[in-house]
């Protein structure tokens, strides 16, 4: 079975969270988004791939505007021979402010380059985006480094409860708002295609709201790690 970036998602989420960061994967482009406890939270995004290359480095670069730190994560290479142990590479990171993560084949994670430099806000937009999609999503139900796979938002995760309750029977935004906010919105725009409007100001399930409460079952633990991926179709 080949290696994927997600397998580094887990070692690398309760590294941060050790250090006091609440991790989520997935947000906003970003591999995962960390934040720290405090009022004004400390702003972490950190990029994976199977090995340290240029690639990864280009993906910090493009991020580091909208965050505080950021670290490139990565397998360790079984002989040592890999970018981690280049000099040069490293060096790079360091003049960059990027810190460094070895994640070997047990899990362990080792520090290899600290982000000491300070890392300029220069989109504070798009930091606020972040902040609000991690704030908003419900636990951590999308692992970071996937690809080809629908990212479980905090839209999506709103839109899943609306489809629930709507599996009852027709129903009114106003009846789902306690447990979906923006259900008014979420029913009128139906970016899905899972709910129909039956009668004015009234909401019913199509279909493809069914299909995807099999794929997505309520109820279940998601916001927890066994749900961060869809069931297959």
């Amino acid at each position: 079975m080949p290696v994927l970036e997600t397998s580094l998602y887990l070692p690398i989420k309760r590294f941060l969270e050790a250090r006091g960061f609440t991790v989520k994967g997935e947000i906003g482009g970003c591999d995962l988004v960390a934040l720290s406890p405090d009022a004004e939270p400390l702003v972490v995004i950190g990029e994976m791939k199977l090995s340290f290359n240029l690639e990864l480095v280009l993906q910090a670069v493009d991020r580091a505007g909208a965050c505080d730190e950021v670290w490139l994560a990565a397998r360790a290479s079984r002989r040592g021979k890999g970018r981690e142990s280049d000099s040069r590479f490293r060096n790079l990171c360091r003049r960059l402010g990027f810190g460094m993560l070895a994640v070997s084949d047990g899990g362990e994670v080792a520090v290899l380059v600290s982000p000491v430099s300070p890392m300029p806000r220069k989109d504070p937009r798009r930091r606020a985006r972040l902040v609000a999609e991690h704030t908003r999503r419900l636990g951590d139900p999308a692992v970071g480094g996937a690809s080809r796979v629908p990212i479980m938002t905090a839209y999506r995760q709103q839109a899943l409860t609306c489809a629930a309750a709507l599996a009852a029977g027709p129903q009114r935004p106003r009846d789902l708002r306690a447990r979906a906010p923006d259900a008014g919105k979420i029913l009128m725009s139906n970016v899905y295609g899972w709910f129909i409007r039956t009668a004015r100001g009234v909401y019913a399930l199509t279909p493809a709201g069914l299909e995807a409460l099999a794929r997505w079952p309520q109820g279940e633990d998601t916001a927890g790690e066994a749900a961060a991926t869809p069931r297959p179709e």
